[in-house]
C-alpha cells in the first residue's frame, strides 16, 4: 500500500498537501527559534489531521512519526538536555501528537469500513436510499438511480416523498409510529419515476439510532409492478371462472327457478281474474277488487325479487367489498333455492345467531359459496331413504373477531379417497361434475381472509364450515 496515495473517493483540494508541508515547516521554525514558552509543537496535530485527508494509513503514520521527530529535534536544538517546564511541554506535545495520530488512523479505518459498506449498498440491484427523520435523502444508490431515473446528485438533499410522489397504504404518521415502535416497517408503496411512469414497490424501512435516538431511515425497495399486474390478471381469470360456475349452477336450477318465478305470476293471473269478477258484479265490489289488485302488486314484487336475485348472480360485475349481514345474505340465497330443496325433499333447519356483527365482503361471491355448499349437501342426501333429509345451516360468532357459518347434511359423507384433495381443482365424486365448485368456494373465502374446511359427522353426512373476519370499525 503506497503511503502517499490519496484515499479513493475523497474529495480534496490539490493544495492541501502543500499547505500541510508549509504549516509543518512553520511550526518547526517557530518551535525551534522563538522562545515563546508555550507548547507550539501541539499544532503538529493539525498537520496529522490534514494528512489524514489525503494519505492512507502508512502515510498518516509516517507523518505522525515525522511530527514527533521534529518536536524532539526542536526541543534538543533549543533546550538541550534540560528537564524544567520546557520538558513537560515537550512531553505534552508528544502525547498530543501521538494521540492525534492514533485517532486519525482510527477515523481512517472507520471511514474505510463505511466506504466499503456503502459500496456494497451501491452495487446491489435493489433500490436503496437513506433519509433523515425530515425525509431528506442523504444517500442514493445505483439501484435507485436505475429504478427511478434520478442521478445521485439530483436526488440527495431532496424530500423523498415529494421527489417520488409516494402513495402510501396508510397515513404517513401511522407508518412512522409503527417504525419508531418496531424499528422496521414493510408494505407496498406506489412511486412515480422521473419519466412519469408509476411503479409499485415492496418497501422495507429500518431505523438507525444514535444513543437510542432515531436519526435516519434506510429504505429498500423492490419493483413488483409486473407481479402486481400478473396478480390482477389471475384475479380477473378467477372472477371469470367464478362467474361461469355461477351461471352453470343457475343452469342446473332452471326448473326450480322457473317454478319460483311462475308461482307469483300464476298467483297474479288468478288475482287479476278475481278482480275482474268483483268488478263485473252489479254493483261492483270495489273493496274486494282493491284487495285482489293489492295481491297482484305483491305477487309482481315477489317475481321481480326472484329475477333480481338471479340477475345479481348471473351478471358480470367487479367484486365489491361492502359491510353486509351474513344472515341476510344466507336468507336471500335460500329463497332462491327453496323450490329445488323441496323438489329433492330436503328440509331446512336454520340456526342463525341473531344480531351478529357485519362482515366486509362481496355479497354475490359469498352467496355463490352458500349456493354451492347447500346444493352439495342436498346432492349428498339424494340417495338417503332411511332417515329425514335434513340440512342444517348455522351461523355464530367465533373467536370474538370472526363469524363461522356451517352447512351440515346427513348424506353419505366425504369419500376417504377424495378427502385429501377435496378442494383441489377437477376432483369430483359427482357424475358429470366439473370439480370446480369447491376450489372456487375456497378461493373466494380465502380472498375474504377466511378459511373453508370440511369434516365427516360422527353419525351421518358431513359438515362444511367457513370463517370470515368481522368488519372492523371504520371499514367501508
Amino acid at each position: 500500500m503506497n503511503g502517499g496515495t490519496p484515499i479513493a473517493g475523497e474529495s480534496m483540494s490539490p493544495l492541501l498537501p502543500l499547505v500541510a508541508v508549509l504549516f509543518a515547516v512553520a511550526i518547526f521554525v517557530v518551535d525551534t527559534f522563538t522562545p515563546l514558552g508555550i507548547a507550539v509543537a501541539v499544532l503538529y496535530m493539525v498537520v496529522v489531521l490534514m494528512a489524514g485527508r489525503f494519505l492512507k494509513r502508512t502515510g498518516v503514520l509516517i507523518v505522525g512519526i515525522a511530527c514527533l521527530a521534529l518536536t524532539a529535534m526542536s526541543y534538543l536544538l533549543q533546550h538541550g538536555e534540560t528537564y524544567g517546564p520546557e520538558f513537560v511541554r515537550f512531553l505534552v506535545s508528544l502525547a498530543a501528537i501521538g494521540i492525534t495520530t492514533f485517532l486519525a488512523l482510527r477515523i481512517q479505518s472507520t471511514g474505510a469500513l463505511l466506504r466499503e459498506q456503502a459500496s456494497l449498498l451501491d452495487i446491489t440491484h435493489d433500490a436503496m436510499f437513506v433519509r433523515d427523520f425530515n425525509d431528506t435523502i442523504t444517500f442514493w444508490n445505483r439501484g435507485a438511480e436505475q429504478l427511478y431515473g434520478w442521478p445521485r446528485e439530483e436526488a440527495v438533499s431532496k424530500i423523498s416523498h415529494d421527489l417520488l410522489r409516494t402513495v402510501f397504504p396508510l397515513p404517513l404518521q401511522d407508518i412512522k409510529a409503527t417504525l419508531i415502535k418496531d424499528d422496521r416497517w414493510e408494505g407496498e408503496l406506489v412511486h412515480t419515476r422521473r419519466d412519469g411512469v408509476q411503479v409499485t414497490v415492496a418497501s422495507r424501512w429500518s431505523v438507525q439510532r444514535d444513543a437510542g435516538r432515531p436519526i435516519a431511515i434506510l429504505e429498500t425497495n423492490n419493483d413488483v409492478t409486473e407481479r402486481k399486474v400478473a396478480e390482477a390478471k389471475a384475479e380477473q381469470a378467477q372472477a371469470d371462472l367464478a362467474r361461469v360456475s355461477r351461471v352453470t349452477t343457475l343452469g342446473e336450477l332452471t326448473a326450480s327457478i322457473a317454478h319460483e318465478v311462475n308461482q307469483p305470476l300464476a298467483a297474479a293471473v288468478t288475482n287479476a281474474e278475481t278482480s275482474l269478477r268483483w268488478l263485473g258484479r252489479e254493483p261492483p265490489e270495489l273493496g274486494e277488487a282493491r284487495i285482489a289488485i293489492e295481491h297482484i302488486i305483491r305477487d309482481a314484487h315477489r317475481a321481480s325479487e326472484v329475477i333480481q336475485r338471479i340477475r345479481n348472480l348471473a351478471v358480470y360485475s367487479d367484486p365489491e367489498r361492502t359491510p353486509l349481514d351474513i344472515n341476510e345474505a344466507i336468507d336471500e340465497t335460500l329463497h332462491l333455492l327453496q323450490s329445488e330443496l323441496q323438489r329433492q325433499r330436503v328440509s331446512l333447519r336454520l340456526e342463525l345467531a341473531p344480531k351478529l356483527p357485519r362482515i366486509l365482503g362481496d355479497r354475490v361471491q359469498l352467496q355463490q359459496v352458500v349456493i354451492n355448499l347447500v346444493m352439495n349437501g342436498a346432492e349428498a342426501m339424494a340417495k338417503v331413504d332411511d332417515r329425514p333429509r335434513e340440512l342444517r345451516i348455522g351461523s355464530h360468532l367465533h373467536d370474538h373477531d370472526q363469524l363461522l357459518v356451517d352447512v351440515q347434511d346427513v348424506g353419505v359423507g366425504i369419500d376417504a379417497a377424495h378427502a385429501d384433495r377435496l378442494f383441489a381443482a377437477f376432483v369430483t365424486s359427482k357424475q358429470g361434475g366439473m370439480g370446480m365448485g369447491l376450489p372456487i368456494c375456497k378461493s373466494i373465502i380465502e380472498a375474504h381472509d377466511g378459511r373453508l374446511w370440511a369434516t365427516n359427522n360422527d353419525d351421518h353426512g358431513a359438515t362444511f364450515q367457513f370463517t370470515l373476519p368481522v368488519c372492523r370499525k371504520g371499514a367501508h
